[in-house]
């Protein structure tokens, strides 16, 4: 006993000692931070948003204080006239800092085809989005989400969309700034598409936002976006594709089981996909569903992200 007792306290004092040279050794061990950090898209909330019951102003407040989210993705419609009102983004700044809340990323709509088959039409709609990179450094974001629409072949629209992402990525570079391509429709949504796109920029800042949602790639009336979706690009297939360009994540939601699972996604699969691309950054949430309510969609989301991430370690 006497022996036993003695190794005892031998070991507590070598334990003592080694957190006290290290304190945070054990509590790091024991809080280890998950591989992503999660955002909250204002798209989540583009019902209220679109009612009028909450603004622009407002969202980064209660992404904060409803939710608990730290990082904010802004969808430029909800001030699309403010780009360059500087009154107005100085506010916005300043309620994010009163509320400890970091700008990531504007998604940018309605400012032209970047893959226009018209150069001069191409031109204009990569310097109508100028505007909005500048807001975006102005509110210490570090990513701006465009789209590589045009209307043409696949490999004509292909060839313009680069040369339009390349000459906005320039743009961007100057700012510190990444340009990602969401597949949001169209060619967009071709998995294989869309990453030959982004190889042909040939921009070290411009990538993918891969989201879970968009992978229609022919519809039933033959059109590139209206009809029944009738055939899909496989998306687990597409993010592991897309991986080594992606500068970011968008988690998708419509439906969800009784465990809390998302229907349309099988997350488990596609966040081992994401961790062993050696991601780390921002996965933004973005619910869409029909069923629940902007709030229980939003929550039930995040507590999703949060069960992956412990399961994958």
């Amino acid at each position: 006993m006497l022996t036993s007792r003695r190794g005892f306290i031998k070991s507590a004092v070598a334990f003592t000692a080694a957190a006290s040279a290290s304190p945070y050794l054990f509590a790091e061990s024991a809080t280890a931070k998950p591989f992503f950090e999660i955002s909250l898209a204002e798209w989540s909330l583009h019902k209220s948003l679109f009612a009028k019951t909450i603004n622009n102003l407002d969202f980064p407040v209660i992404a904060k204080k409803q939710y608990g989210i730290s990082v904010v993705e802004y969808v430029n419609q909800f001030f699309k006239d403010k780009a360059e009102d500087k009154k107005y983004l100085g506010e916005l700044l300043l309620r994010c800092r009163d509320n400890g809340v970091k700008n990531h990323l504007i998604m940018i709509d309605g400012e032209g085809e970047l893959g226009s088959l018209n150069e001069q039409e191409r031109i204009k709609a990569v310097e109508n989005h100028y505007k909005w990179v500048d807001a975006a450094h102005y509110l210490g974001c570090q990513t701006v989400r465009v789209n590589a629409f045009g209307k043409g072949s696949a490999a004509d629209v292909q060839q313009a969309a680069a040369a339009g992402l390349n000459k906005l990525g320039e743009y961007a570079q100057k700012a510190g700034l990444n340009v990602i391509v969401e597949n949001h429709g169209s060619y967009s949504s071709n998995g294989e598409w869309l990453l030959a796109t982004i190889k042909k920029a040939n921009r070290s800042n411009v990538g993918i936002l891969p989201d879970f949602g968009n992978f229609c790639i022919r519809r039933d009336t033959g059109e590139l976006y209206q009809g029944k979706c009738i055939e899909e690009y496989d998306k687990y297939k597409a993010v592991q594709e897309w991986m080594p360009v992606s500068k970011g994540v968008s988690a998708k939601t419509f439906d969800f089981d009784t465990a809390g699972n998302c229907i349309e996604t099988d997350y488990n699969k596609m966040f081992r996909i994401i961790k062993e691309s050696g991601f780390k950054g921002y996965v933004g949430i973005e619910y869409e569903g029909e069923t629940l309510g902007e709030e229980e969609g939003i929550k039930k989301t995040k507590a999703l992200l949060e069960r992956v991430a412990k399961t994958l370690g």
